[in-house]
């Protein structure tokens, strides 16, 4: 799950960060009001769960009240990558000396958490770690013990500009691994956590995002979830117990299991495809989570072909079958439907398709090849 900044801010300063003010508005008339009971310059920040908001216009600095009106006049409705602006954070503008990244994220390859600290603030890590990986330090936390006083300290040493900083930012990293395990994230950044003019140390932006599996044990931060800010297919696969990852290419998936899921997409890029989306089915599949999981796919224009993979052990090869003709069902689908069938019930499940348009495809490596091809030929055959 995501969170907003602001959201991940409060988080931060119940931890002991060093946050400065800010409040959120979703008119232009609140952003105006917030402004001038500051009396201050302030930023204006769109509250969006994506990255890039300041390239797309969504970070905008204001001098005065009438400015934050008018730039939250223009954020405010705006479209960042797909999903609707609808609330922006009215934070003090800061005057900044130094910019660093300070981020604690969980590391599948070290199977824990990894803390990552960089000169290079301010900019996306993933540019800093592709076009200089060396800038990055990274230290592996033991979580029973947390991240310690003297590891926090090399740490920042390594990073910030003078002593007095380092001293300051060593104090604040601990606090950083805290909230980040007390919340169950996967990850919490800070990007950047700046060195003021006059040598204060300040976290000016947050990230969290929070392990869906860690929600039922914190109600405090389930209630967190901003469904308006979600793309609606996303809230639609969660209350169908279906999981749901949009992605940027055109070969729909849908999969039982999560490792055959990334085994399916990895097969997809090898023969030249991109998948659109990371969709696991789950086990015990019912005829009606197969038809929602078909009108998600259908929903995403960019999709040009849906390839269906499944292993029928606990999912019934039938059950999956039924959901498909249930979701044709009145009328041919739109897009080309790729089916392979494998596993319990996989010959009552082929007969059901029989009667159907559906490609069928006897192997993994068939289907892949059949659904790439597909959505590279509009309106073609396999």
């Amino acid at each position: 799950m995501n969170i907003h900044e602001y959201q991940a801010k409060e988080i931060f300063r119940k931890h002991g960060i060093p946050v400065p003010w800010g409040e959120v508005a979703e008119t232009p008339e609140q952003a105006k009001k917030l402004a001038a009971d500051f009396g201050k310059p302030v930023v204006v920040k769109a509250q969006v769960h994506a990255g890039g908001r300041g390239k797309a216009g969504g970070v905008k600095l204001a001098a005065g009240a009438e400015e934050a009106e008018t730039a939250a006049g223009k954020i405010l409705g705006m479209e960042i990558k797909g999903l609707t602006v609808r609330k922006v954070l009215v934070t003090e503008a800061m005057d900044i000396a130094a910019e660093i990244y300070v981020g604690v994220l969980m590391d599948r390859k070290l199977g824990g958490p990894l803390f990552m600290v960089s000169a290079a603030g301010g900019i996306d890590i993933e540019q800093v770690a592709r076009e200089t990986p060396e800038k990055i330090h990274k230290f592996a936390v033991d979580p029973l013990r947390g991240l310690r006083s003297f590891e926090a300290r090399n740490l920042a040493f390594r990073v910030m500009p003078d002593a007095d900083s380092a001293k300051a930012a060593a104090k604040i990293f601990p606090c950083l691994y805290q909230a980040f395990a007390d919340s169950d994230a996967s990850l919490a950044e800070i990007n950047p956590l700046i060195v003021t003019k006059d040598g204060e140390v300040w976290a000016i932006d947050a990230k969290m995002n929070i392990d869906d599996n860690g929600l039922d044990r914190r109600p405090e931060i389930a209630a967190l979830r901003d469904a308006d800010a979600e793309a609606p297919e996303e809230g639609e696969a969660r209350n169908s117990e279906l999981s749901y990852v949009k992605l940027d290419g055109n070969v729909g998936c849908v999969v039982n299991g999560a490792g055959l899921a990334m085994a399916t997409m990895d097969l997809i890029k090898h023969h030249g495809g991109d998948p659109a989306n990371f969709l696991d089915i789950g086990g015990s599949s019912s005829p009606e989570k197969v038809t929602t999981a078909m009108r998600i796919i259908y929903a995403d224009k960019n999709v040009k072909s849906i390839l269906f993979n499944i292993f029928g052990g606990i999912t019934r090869c039938d059950d999956v079958a039924r959901g498909i003709v249930e979701a044709v069902k009145g009328s041919p689908p739109p897009i080309p439907i790729v089916v392979r069938l494998t596993g319990t019930n996989e010959e009552e499940g082929r007969k059901i398709l029989g009667k159907t348009d559906l490609i069928p495809a006897a192997t993994m490596d068939e289907a892949v090849q059949k659904a790439v091809e597909l959505a590279e030929t509009p309106g073609g055959t396999a």
